[in-house]
């Protein structure tokens, strides 16, 4: 007899993985946590390995993988941009720099009251949304000003 796999059976799988915290994904939490830039798999891959010199791009890749699919971080595709990761899970929005690129959480909160009323208006099954601000960060507003 053959099972479906289905995201639910995926998501479970993912997060009985996670629970046995090797190393890599312990370090990787701490840098998530403590640089709080939403830094790209590449950047905390080099800041990985300041700690870990021995790890790989791969595992970085894999590891990020495993804990955003088990809900344990978040993955962002911001604005068609490289992926970068969050290690708040919870549903919340960003604010992106249009010159530097940089990725800060947006100080509001989620609109709850948008997904509701959807779903009254559609065929859809609405799962959430994504919401994304664009600006300029102080340090690209400043070099903006005139001298």
């Amino acid at each position: 007899m053959f099972l479906r796999n289905t995201g639910k059976d995926r998501r479970a799988l993912e997060k009985k993985q996670v629970r046995r915290m090797t190393p890599q994904r312990k370090t990787i939490l701490a840098v998530l946590r403590q640089d709080n830039a939403h830094p790209s798999a590449d950047e905390i891959y080099d800041l990985v390995r300041k700690r870990l010199p021995s790890v790989s791009l791969g595992t970085i890749y894999r590891n990020l993988e495993l804990l955003s699919g088990s809900g344990e971080i978040q993955k962002l595709a911001i604005g068609g941009t490289i992926k970068r990761y969050d290690w708040n899970p919870k549903k919340h929005y960003h604010i992106r720099c249009l010159r530097c690129g940089r990725v800060d959480d947006a100080p509001i909160a989620p609109l709850k009251q948008l997904e509701n009323e959807l779903y009254g208006a559609t065929i859809y099954t609405i799962i959430g949304h994504t919401l994304e601000f664009e600006g300029l960060c102080p340090a690209c507003s400043k070099q903006a000003e005139p001298v």
